[in-house]
């Protein structure tokens, strides 16, 4: 009886108050992203670190970050399920305990000094990023056509926050490890776990009543057809703009991957000192983030293939600027900056036509399984860019990345009357 009283009242909100309910819940995610962010900020920075002083072997250190990418893309599936059948609060809280339990396995690890359970806990911990990657979906959940992309960009940019601030606060939790006795680089993931706990209360208390819930009984109320729930993969196969847009945001992500894992690398090849490094990353990430409301702003009034396109032509230019001089710290830098907004432009605009695709009861869905192939499409990137580096050079790479921009914004030319955009 409860849950129908429920279901009443939602279906039978007003426009103001869905407007109300749209902003506050924008205001929640982006408050999860800046917790989220904090703990993937310290952990991924310190889960090398751990994993070489656990283990004594340095070619383990490449492990902690792609066992953390592949928990995000085997958890990005079932998270999308619990969304579509208990609403974004149950499956964000989730996400988040799910993260915070990766943590505690860690510090257990630590204290064990059994590496391979550290790599598990790395994979739970994967659970935190796509938590985070399902946030921004969630930002559309009550969104128009005409607010949709700005809606995703402002959780998107609250990633910022939290990526910045959560690499400094490695000494403040090697100082709390050693307070408290616990093991060296463990005093970061203790931290993330603290924030992954608030951000379980963040989601649990903050998104009531639940977004996508409402969104869902609106649909039921308002269509006289009957509302499809075909699998993501259906989806793919059934609807070209689902398709290419995932596509878009995938090979967009092993781009980003594939050149940006490989420059400190290359660049300490080149004489770069670990200072100049960590400048030339930040950049990167800082244009990985700070301009997407810009991004979600001309998606909503320009398209979003039009920004899509914008977004490859950023990624070529970086590709341009890594083959004329990729000796120059300096051009690499600029190249690395073209490289994070490209990936921004093309991955907001990207996420906000899979949103669009296809009506509310099936974008759970196939915003999973966008997740799933973007992460996967990362551990490829990931894996692959090292044996082209070392086969063809730093320059090499960057051409041979030039393939992915030509595919996508060949599968993006052709628009399709697929292409309308869901209320």
């Amino acid at each position: 009886m409860q849950i129908e009283s429920t279901s009443d009242e939602q279906s039978s909100l007003d426009d103001q108050q869905i407007q109300r309910i749209r902003r506050k819940s924008i205001s929640v995610l982006a408050a999860g992203q800046i917790l989220g962010g904090l703990g993937s900020g310290a952990t991924l920075t310190l889960g090398s670190l751990l994993i070489v002083n656990v283990s004594g072997l340095d070619e383990l250190a490449g492990m902690a970050a792609t066992m953390n990418t592949l928990g995000a893309a085997v958890m990005a599936l079932p998270l999308a399920m619990l969304a579509q059948k208990f609403g974004r609060r149950v499956s964000l809280s989730t996400g988040a305990l799910l993260a915070a339990s990766g943590v505690t396995i860690i510090i257990a690890s630590a204290f064990l000094r059994y590496w391979p359970l550290l790599l598990l806990g790395m994979l739970v911990l994967g659970t935190g990023s796509a938590m985070n990657l399902q946030s921004r979906f969630a930002a559309t959940d009550l969104s128009s056509k005409s607010t949709r992309g700005r809606d995703l960009s402002v959780v998107v940019w609250s990633t910022t926050i939290g990526a910045v601030i959560g690499p400094n606060l490695f000494e403040p939790g090697e100082e709390l490890a050693r307070f408290i006795s616990l093991p060296s680089f463990t005093g970061g993931f203790l931290i993330a776990m603290c924030a992954q706990l608030i951000g379980v209360l963040v989601y649990w208390v903050g998104l009531r009543p639940d977004p996508l819930q409402i969104a869902q009984q609106r649909a039921a109320v308002h269509t006289q057809k009957a509302q499809l729930r075909r699998s993501g993969w259906n989806i793919l196969k059934n609807i070209p703009a689902a398709r290419r847009a995932v596509l878009t945001v995938a090979l967009t992500h092993l781009y980003m991957v594939s050149m940006m894992s490989m420059t400190p690398i290359h660049m300490q090849h080149q004489g770069a000192n670990l200072t100049l490094i960590g400048i030339t990353i930040s950049i990167h990430v800082a244009g990985m983030y700070a301009l997407s409301p810009v991004f979600g702003w001309l998606t909503d009034k320009a398209g979003a293939r039009t920004i899509i396109f914008a977004g490859q032509a950023l990624l070529i230019t970086a590709s341009i600027l890594v083959w004329i001089d990729s000796e120059s710290h300096t051009v690499t830098t600029f190249a690395l900056l073209s490289l994070g907004l490209g990936w921004s432009a093309a991955t907001v605009a990207g996420a906000t036509m899979i949103s669009g695709a296809v009506g509310i009861s099936e974008r759970p869905q196939l915003q999973g399984t966008s997740d799933l192939c973007m992460n996967l499409a990362g551990v490829l990137g990931g894996l692959s860019a090292g044996p082209v580096l070392g086969a063809v050079g730093f320059q090499g790479l960057a051409v041979v990345l030039l393939i992915f921009a030509m595919l996508m914004i060949a599968v993006n030319l052709k628009p399709n009357s697929s292409d309308a955009v869901y209320d």
